[in-house]
């Protein structure tokens, strides 16, 4: 960790909520809110997540899998996001969301006319928005805890709704 926390609190809890009580709460809402309104499809939506986690090395992010109405993706699917451009078991939306990920957090400047191309041939411009501020949610969100050192102690907070 790379913050002092005072003996008793919650890491978590202290850093987002009292050590900037006007920022963090509302970092917070922003990043559930993105499970809890999220229109796009489980694998998707995953697949963009487990990418934002692996590029961003937040230990809880990799660790952690979505789960909606008792689903969640296989055991090997963080696998498959590793090998998106290759694998077989993606189709063309979740191959998409992955390389979306890669690409936000890696090289936003070369999202071409072909990659957008291919994007509005598979997703609609809300969706392309929504799936833009969830991986914008998650690679802020996710450095910021592995940078500061919470991403090994981070538990979602008990006093705010789970997605």
């Amino acid at each position: 960790m790379n913050l002092d926390i005072p003996a008793g609190k919650d890491a978590i809890e202290y850093v987002w909520g009292e050590m900037v009580p006007g920022i963090g709460p509302a970092a917070s809402h922003f990043s559930l809110a993105v499970y809890a309104h999220t229109t796009l499809g489980l694998r998707e939506f995953e697949a963009a997540r487990l990418r934002i986690a692996q590029i961003n090395g937040c230990v809880f992010c990799l660790d952690w899998r979505t789960e909606r109405d008792g689903e969640k993706v296989e055991e090997e699917f963080a696998d498959a996001v590793t090998d998106w451009r290759t694998t077989d078991v993606f189709d063309d939306r979740t191959r998409l969301a992955a390389e979306y990920a890669e690409r936000y957090a890696l090289d936003h400047h070369g999202l071409d006319n072909e990659f957008w191309d291919r994007m509005t041939a598979h997703y609609s411009q809300l969706e392309i928005v929504e799936l833009s501020m969830s991986i914008g949610s998650w690679l802020a969100f996710g450095r910021l805890n592995h940078v500061l050192g919470l991403d090994t102690m981070c538990m979602l907070p008990s006093n705010l709704p789970k997605p």
